[in-house]
């Protein structure tokens, strides 16, 4: 099995890879606010700023709660927190409609966790937009998850969806997967599993994992 080292590694070369645009738009933006005078120009700049400076904001929120130990929450999150980095994503990806069908007002982490990642996954997946459908609800002891992206187009890297049920060698695993082999440990520890299915159309990604104890009901 993978070092949790090299998880860790290749997990920040993710988020660096996903930053390295909002980022770099942020510094060509200045760059050129810098020496442009038009007025007209200069405001031109300033729109592509707050565009580049909220699509960072954005990712680093949904990489705290998706990837990270989410600090000061506690051993639930509130849905609002996880429909709102997926919402800013959809947004800032244009062309995506997100409809949510989800009751309970908190979860806990580790489910939340996989939940955005299968969202995070399905939102990809929609390369010229579509609808992101997400549910989630609590059934005799367990949390049951499912993502479905529509579109006309759905890019999936079955790689992908071969990682998310623990069926990718070692050597298999990159910066590119290494967020659903994450996601297939922690559905392992908790005695649940994930899975997916592409065709018609669309990409179904699924989860069942079992709740902590102390926290069913």
């Amino acid at each position: 099995m993978i070092s949790q080292t090299d998880l860790a590694a290749m997990l920040c070369s993710r988020l660096c890879h996903d930053m390295l645009s909002p980022v770099g738009a942020l510094a060509n933006g200045l760059e050129l606010l810098a020496d442009e005078q038009d007025p007209q120009m200069r405001a031109r700049c300033m729109e592509l700023l707050e565009q580049s400076a909220k699509i960072s904001t954005d990712k680093l929120k949904f990489f705290r709660l998706a990837f990270g130990a989410a600090g000061g929450f506690g051993e639930a999150i509130p849905m609002d927190e996880a429909k709102a980095v997926i919402g800013a994503l959809a947004s800032d990806a244009k062309r995506v409609e997100v409809h949510w069908a989800i009751a309970e007002p908190s979860l806990p982490k580790p489910a939340v966790k996989v939940l955005l990642n299968l969202a995070q996954i399905t939102l990809d997946a929609l390369v010229r937009g579509g609808t992101l459908d997400i549910g989630a609800e609590r059934r005799d002891g367990a949390v049951e998850i499912v993502a479905r992206a529509r579109g006309d187009r759905i890019a999936f890297d079955e790689t992908i969806g071969r990682a998310l049920q623990g069926d990718l060698a070692e050597s298999d695993i990159t910066s590119r997967t290494a967020a659903a082999h994450m996601i297939a440990v922690l559905a392992e520890e908790m005695g649940g599993g994930l899975q997916y299915k592409l065709g018609d159309g669309a990409l179904v990604l699924g989860a069942v994992l079992p709740e902590p104890d102390g926290m069913i009901g």
